[in-house]
């Protein structure tokens, strides 16, 4: 019996989320994808393709890889959308649970005042 690996099974639940998400130019998509040793999310409109902000722990980052920097990619994506003059968004977490770090970038971008 083959079990499957754990980036696998995320990369399934991943295509199972995105058949439903779809963002454009007014409501774009925020996805977020993590690894073990950094967090991006970026501002996508999947009608043309094309990425309209991004955000990446290299470039807020401290000591470390934690809560706390995932926090920081939440504001500066947030300040990003806002400097776009984009309110509103549909969140991506990527097949990975909504848990720890995904939910703190998820919860200081609402903060920063995007929209889910």
């Amino acid at each position: 019996m083959k079990s499957e690996s754990r980036n696998s099974s995320r990369l399934h639940r991943k295509r199972r989320i995105r058949a439903k998400v779809f963002g454009s130019a007014k409501t774009p998509r925020l996805c977020v994808f993590r690894s073990n040793r950094e967090i991006s999310a970026q501002l996508i409109d999947d009608e043309k393709g094309k990425t309209l902000a991004a955000a990446h722990s290299k470039d807020v980052r401290g000591k470390g890889f934690d809560v706390k920097v995932a926090s920081e990619v939440g504001k500066k994506i947030a300040q990003e959308a806002l400097k776009l003059k984009i309110k509103e968004v549909v969140f991506d977490r990527g097949g990975y649970k909504y848990h720890g770090k995904v939910k703190e970038l998820a919860e200081s971008a609402r903060k920063e005042g995007l929209e889910f």
